[in-house]
């Protein structure tokens, strides 16, 4: 690949971005068990990754355990689509959030960027801003998720699909994207 390639790869993030895990169930059975977690798919989960892995290189970056993110990983991922890393915690930056006295992990897209992709073609879905504060142009921000019902992933789809074939998602304001899906 090089910076030339048109590819554009699209980051998710796991918890609380695609699904939901906790150690107790909620008010229905789990959609998957991972270790000791009941896991809460996102509603539209299925339909969003067939979607977008039509248009992007997709890629799963979560910070938690590398075993807990490559089990996730593995059940939700459709049959016909790779993802082109699945990393977890060991990839992240850690940082001391000085003011709420507690390790930040920070996922640094200089990273992927060794990887060969072009910043300018990175997106990233999270739902925590402080883990992408080096690459804020990069990122689209979605509202937490935790099991209730939502259509965030619906509106998502369509978002990501008026967008892909822009040059530089750099520069591109993604704070108000839910009005632009």
């Amino acid at each position: 690949m090089t910076n030339d390639d048109p590819q554009r790869l699209l980051i998710l993030d796991v918890d609380e971005t695609l699904i939901y895990g906790s150690e107790r169930e909620l008010d229905r059975p789990a959609d998957f068990r991972v270790g000791p977690f009941h896991i809460y798919r996102r509603p539209h989960l299925d339909s969003f990754l067939a979607a977008v892995a039509e248009w992007y290189t997709l890629a799963i970056w979560s910070s938690a355990t590398n075993d807990y993110v490559s089990g996730i990983a593995a059940a939700i991922r459709p049959q016909n689509v790779e993802f082109e890393f699945v990393w977890g915690r060991e990839r992240c930056v850690q940082r001391m959030d000085p003011e709420r006295f507690e390790t930040v992990f920070i996922k640094d897209l200089r990273k992927v960027k060794r990887l060969g992709f072009d910043m300018r073609r990175i997106l990233f879905i999270d739902d925590t801003p402080s883990k992408m504060q080096r690459n804020y142009g990069n990122a689209v921000y979605v509202s937490p998720f935790e099991g209730e019902p939502d259509d965030e992933l619906e509106k998502l789809t369509g978002y990501l699909g008026s967008i892909r074939t822009a040059d530089n998602y750099r520069r591109m304001e993604k704070r108000g994207w839910r009005t632009h899906s």
